[in-house]
């Protein structure tokens, strides 16, 4: 795969994206650009952002495997990454999977549960990998988390640590439509309220694992010259 085809399948995955979601491109643009750059996204805004939707739409045009945790004020470390369950008609333990383990996990509304198990995401997001009962249990090697979290001001959130807000490449700020886009929204709709399944928009998945490997791959063999590097990356 070339720099070219990278560049149309970014293309299709916006214009799959774009059945469901009205506006919010910059949005999909940094997604994108933490998949590719092999990062995660947090993605901060009120309720009613279509911060979930856009991130279930990207998911669905990706066509990855899926996993989505709801962070509640009771949530535990092992709701997260999983646990080995005793069966007590075999005499042992059996291990259960928990949701992390995906290529693409959508953590919504992270912020409304403890530090303590905030911290579950820590050793997934740095080293794709989780331990629990003192084994580790590998990743994808392409994971990646988009998590939603609600402006600090809202009751019910706690602050994510330094530690958890460094493992993130991009904290991006997700406002309310424009005047211009929320008559779009109103067009695209036809007036009656927008469905949130997202079978109905007739998205398509327009990659597998192996062409997003194959994506990265071209990605990360792209070489920056020092110009490049010294005028504008450590400028910004």
């Amino acid at each position: 795969m070339n720099v070219d085809e990278v560049k149309a399948l970014a293309s299709a995955i916006r214009e799959e994206v774009a059945k469901a979601i009205t506006g919010q491109r910059d949005t999909v643009d940094l997604m994108l650009t933490a998949l590719f750059a092999g990062g995660h996204i947090l993605l901060e805004g009120p309720p009613g952002t279509a911060k979930t939707m856009t991130a279930r739409c990207f998911a669905q045009a990706l066509g990855v495997a899926y996993g989505r945790i709801q962070f509640t004020p009771d949530l535990m470390p092992g709701d997260i990454v999983g646990a080995n369950i005793y069966n007590f008609q075999t005499g042992q333990f059996t291990l259960t999977r928990g949701p992390i383990f995906c290529d693409l996990l959508l953590a919504d509304e992270i912020n409304r549960t403890p530090p303590k198990t905030q911290a579950a995401l820590l050793e997934a997001m740095q080293e794709h990998a989780v331990t629990f009962d003192g084994t580790t249990h590998s990743l994808g090697k392409n994971f990646m988390v988009v998590a939603t979290q609600n402006p600090i001001e809202h009751q019910g959130v706690y602050p994510l640590p330094e530690a958890q807000l460094d493992r993130f490449l991009f904290k991006h700020r997700v406002s309310y439509p424009d005047a211009q886009e929320e008559r779009a929204i109103i067009i695209h709709h036809g007036g009656g309220s927008a469905s949130h399944n997202i079978e109905q928009y007739g998205i398509k998945a327009q990659t597998d694992r192996k062409t997003l490997e194959a994506a990265l791959a071209t990605v990360g063999a792209v070489t920056l010259v020092d110009d490049v590097v010294g005028d504008d990356i450590v400028a910004a």
